[in-house]
């Protein structure tokens, strides 16, 4: 891959510093153990809110949009849908080149409350 994010992704992976998957994630954000989310584009919308609201609740900044794919190929699998790197200079070095790639794929900075989105949930 050409583009530094996706580059400095695969080393975050190869560093031991990201947590693939649903439940790995969930299970690392729910003990503190996180400081950047990344979900798919293709992600579940239950699966979406779950990690806005835990974005939220742990003040962590939350990356999406990108195609289940895009993110699999990066990390040497077919495709991905949640990430989570555990580890702060990497995750401000990821968020760095994520603004400076400037797609139109917005960074969710966890503004929301989690009662917003809860309520959110229960008027859908």
């Amino acid at each position: 891959m050409n583009n530094k994010f996706f580059q400095f992704l695969g080393l975050t992976k190869k560093a031991g510093k990201l947590i693939e998957g649903y439940n790995q994630c969930e299970d690392a954000l729910s003990h503190g153990r996180g400081s950047l989310i990344i979900l798919s584009q293709e992600s579940a919308t239950n699966t979406k809110d779950k990690f806005k609201r835990l974005a939220s609740k742990n003040c962590i900044p939350l990356i999406e949009g990108v195609s289940n794919e895009t993110l699999g190929k990066a990390l040497g699998r077919d495709e991905i849908n949640v990430l989570c790197v555990y580890d702060k200079k990497m995750s401000n070095k990821l968020l760095s080149l994520w603004n400076e790639l400037n797609e139109s794929v917005e960074i969710i900075e966890s503004t929301e409350s989690i009662e917003e989105i809860e309520s959110k949930e229960n008027n859908e």
